[in-house]
């Protein structure tokens, strides 16, 4: 059975846009290759996603040397909301097309801190107090600036 192709890159998706400096986010950490910012349906606190700035969909289609600086900073990321939030560990999800779950078409990694007996909260499509992510966001960078 032959292997469908992908679907186009949209350049208009809201990390696109996001990267061009077009919507405003709360931005944590930015190297040559990767960004990451606080998710505003965050899912637990400290939920943060791993951005690269070249253009993908998701892991069918990007870039080998574009995942790998995608999974390093998701690894310096995680010591950085543990820290921040002295959590217990993390979950690290990434969802590809449709079925997979994603939604938004241009690869991403949730980081979301995680703490024994504390569940994640469902996605429910509010996006969460503007002021509390940008305290967190203040929270996360300053774990970074300490690794």
């Amino acid at each position: 059975m032959p292997i469908a192709a992908p679907a186009p890159y949209d350049d208009q998706n809201v990390f696109a846009r996001i990267l061009r400096g077009e919507l405003p986010s709360h931005k944590v950490y930015e190297d040559d290759a990767t960004i990451v910012i606080m998710d505003i349906m965050p899912r637990g606190d400290g939920h943060v996603l791993v951005i690269p700035k070249a253009p993908s969909r998701n892991i069918l289609d990007i870039a080998p040397a574009d995942l790998s600086a995608v999974m390093a900073t998701v690894q310096k990321t995680a010591r950085a909301v543990v820290k921040a939030f002295d959590a217990d560990g993390t979950t690290i999800q990434q969802f590809s097309e449709t079925a997979g779950g994603q939604v938004v078409f241009h690869t991403h990694v949730h980081v979301i801190p995680r703490f024994e007996g504390v569940k994640l909260k469902p996605h429910t499509g509010e996006m969460a107090d503007q002021a509390v992510l940008a305290d967190q966001a203040d929270r996360i960078r300053a774990a970074f600036a300490a690794l």
